[in-house]
C-alpha cells in the first residue's frame, strides 16, 4: 500500500508540474532587444523632450558672443539678478532641466573658483560675494527642476591655456569643484568650439569624462562624441529627417566639422547608443543683446517638429539680460510656446478609435496588443507583431464616430526604445491614400501633414522596413491650429480623403 501511495503521489506531482510549465509557456515573453540599448539616465533625458540653456556672463554686458578673455570683472554687475525668475520661467514652460554656462570661452567663472581670480569674486555684484551657480541650484530645488552645467574647454583668459598638462589639471580641478560643491548635476556640457587662432593643445577628454562619472555616476555627458548625448551637428535646432540614436563613437571626434552630417543622421549600424541634442537660441544670438527679439511662435514650433519630432531633445537657449532677468518678451514667447504644444498634443483623437494590427505577439490577451499604443506609457507597453510575421507589419486606426471621420493634421508615432531603435522606413495612409512617409521613428516622430487638415476614417501606418520586429509604444492623431502650410499663409482647405 505505501508503494501505491508513493506511485500515485509521484504521478500527481508530475501532472501538476506539467500543467504549471504548460501554463508558463502560454504567457508570451517580450521580444529580444536590438542592441545597443539606452541607459536609464539616457531614457530619463529623452523623456524631458524640451530643456533650457542659460547663456550668461561678461558677454551679456559687452554686447558680444565670444569674449576676448581680457574683460574686466568689474563689468559684471547684474543688480537685479533673480534665479527664481529664471527657474519659474522654465517650470511654467514645462522644462525640467536648466543648463547654465558656468564658464564660457572668455574664462570668466560664475562661481567663486579657488583656482582663478577671474570670477564673480572680483566683480562688484554682491560686493564680490555672489555665486550664480549656487543661486541657480537654490532656485531649482523647490521647483523640482534639475540643473546642468556648461564648462568651456577653450579658455581665452587663463595663462595656462596652451600648456597641455597645466591647463588640463586646471580644467579637471574646476570640474571637481563644480561637481563636488553644487549637488546633483544631471548634464555636463563640453563644447568643442574654439577660434581658428587659438593655441594648439590637446584636451584630456578621456580623463575628464572618467572624473565626471566618478563624481556623479548618473550624469549625462554631452559633447560632439558623447559619451551619453551627442551634438546634432548644427545650431539651427534641426535633426536630420533620418535620425538614429545609434552611432559609432570610434568615428567621432570633438570639434571635427567634417562629421556634422554623420552627427545629424546617426548610424543604423552604430554600436553605441548616443542620442542627439538640438541646441538653438530663442533669439539670434546665444547671449542677450538689447537689439534682438525672440523668434516667432511659428518658428519655434517648426524647430520643435524638427527636433523633438525627429527623435531628439530640444535644448532651447533663453539668455538672461544685463539686469539679471529673463526679458519679459522672452518669458511671454515661452509661455505661448508651451500653450501651443499643450493645445496641439493634449488631445489624441486616436483614443476614441478602434485599432487593428497585422498580427499580435502571443495572440489576444498576450500583453502586446494594439491597445498598448493608446495608453499613457510610451516606453514599456507596446504593440509587437508575431515572431513569424516577417513582413507586412501594419497598424490601423479606424474612427468609430458617425460625424464623417477624423479631423487632424499631425500624426505621432513612438517606438519602445527601451528595447532598441528599429524602424527604418514607414508609410502612412488615410483612406487608402498615402499622406506621409518617413524613415526613422525612435522615441518620437511627428508628421505635420503638408496637405494641411485632413478628414478621414481609416489611418494605416505601414512599417516597410525595420531591424527585427517593430515595437510601437504610442500613436497619436492631433490637430495643430497653428499650422498653415499654404504659401500665402492662409488656412488650407480641409481635404476629404476618398
Amino acid at each position: 500500500m505505501p508503494k501505491l501511495w508513493c506511485f500515485l503521489s509521484t504521478v500527481t506531482l508530475f501532472q501538476l508540474c506539467t500543467f504549471t510549465f504548460s501554463r508558463l509557456e502560454l504567457v508570451p515573453t517580450p521580444p529580444l532587444p536590438i542592441l545597443p540599448l539606452p541607459s536609464y539616465a539616457q531614457l530619463k533625458w529623452q523623456q524631458r523632450e524640451l530643456i533650457m540653456f542659460l547663456h550668461f556672463g561678461v558677454n551679456t554686458f559687452t554686447d558680444s558672443e565670444w569674449g576676448t578673455g581680457h574683460e574686466n570683472p568689474a563689468i559684471f554687475n547684474p543688480v537685479g539678478l533673480n534665479a527664481n525668475q529664471w527657474l519659474s520661467t522654465a517650470a511654467d514652460a514645462g522644462i525640467s532641466l536648466v543648463i547654465l554656462t558656468a564658464k564660457h570661452h572668455d574664462g570668466f567663472c560664475l562661481w567663486p573658483s579657488k583656482y582663478t581670480d577671474h570670477s564673480v569674486e572680483k566683480s562688484p555684484w554682491k560686493n564680490g560675494h555672489g555665486d550664480v551657480v549656487q543661486e541657480l541650484v537654490n532656485a531649482a530645488k523647490p521647483l523640482g527642476v534639475d540643473v546642468g552645467l556648461y564648462l568651456s574647454p577653450w579658455d581665452r583668459h587663463d595663462q595656462r591655456y596652451g600648456h597641455e598638462i597645466a591647463y588640463n589639471q586646471y580644467y579637471l580641478a574646476q570640474l571637481q569643484e563644480l561637481l563636488n560643491r553644487y549637488g546633483s548635476v544631471r548634464e555636463i556640457w563640453f563644447d568643442g568650439s574654439k577660434g581658428k587662432n587659438a593655441p594648439n593643445m590637446s584636451y584630456y577628454f578621456t580623463d575628464w569624462f572618467s572624473m565626471v562619472k566618478e563624481l556623479q555616476s548618473s550624469i549625462n555627458i554631452f559633447s560632439d562624441a558623447g559619451p551619453d548625448v551627442r551634438w546634432v551637428g548644427n545650431e539651427k535646432g534641426f535633426a536630420g529627417s533620418t535620425c538614429w540614436s545609434t552611432i559609432n563613437r570610434t568615428s567621432l571626434s570633438i570639434g571635427n566639422a567634417s562629421i556634422e552630417d554623420y552627427l545629424n543622421n546617426g548610424d543604423p549600424k552604430g554600436t553605441d547608443w548616443l542620442p542627439a541634442e538640438c541646441d538653438v537660441s530663442i533669439r539670434q544670438g546665444w547671449f542677450w543683446h538689447k537689439s534682438q527679439t525672440p523668434k516667432s511662435l511659428s518658428r519655434l514650433l517648426e524647430i520643435y517638429y524638427n527636433s523633438v519630432g525627429r527623435n531628439c531633445v530640444l535644448l532651447l537657449n533663453v539668455p538672461p539680460n544685463s539686469t539679471g532677468l529673463i526679458s519679459e518678451v522672452d518669458v511671454q514667447r515661452l509661455r505661448e510656446f508651451r500653450r501651443a504644444i499643450d493645445t496641439i498634443f493634449s488631445t489624441n483623437l486616436a483614443e476614441k478609435c478602434s485599432v487593428k494590427v497585422s498580427s499580435q505577439r502571443g495572440g489576444k490577451g498576450g500583453g502586446f496588443g494594439p491597445e498598448n499604443v493608446l495608453d499613457s506609457d510610451h516606453l514599456w507597453t507596446y504593440w509587437a507583431p508575431r515572431d513569424d510575421d516577417k513582413e507586412g507589419h501594419w497598424i490601423e486606426i479606424r474612427g468609430t464616430g458617425t460625424d464623417g471621420g477624423l479631423r487632424f493634421n499631425v500624426i505621432r508615432i513612438q517606438e519602445a526604445i527601451g528595447l532598441g531603435q528599429r524602424i527604418k522606413r514607414h508609410d502612412i495612409y488615410v483612406d487608402g491614400k498615402r499622406v506621409a512617409n518617413g524613415t526613422t521613428v525612435g522615441y518620437k516622430r511627428l508628421h505635420r501633414l503638408e496637405e494641411g487638415v485632413i478628414h478621414g476614417k481609416i489611418v494605416k501606418i505601414r512599417i516597410e522596413e525595420s531591424k527585427g520586429l517593430p515595437l510601437i509604444s504610442s500613436i497619436g492623431l492631433h490637430f495643430d491650429p497653428f499650422w498653415h502650410p499654404n504659401p500665402n499663409g492662409e488656412r488650407p482647405q480641409e481635404k476629404g480623403m476618398k
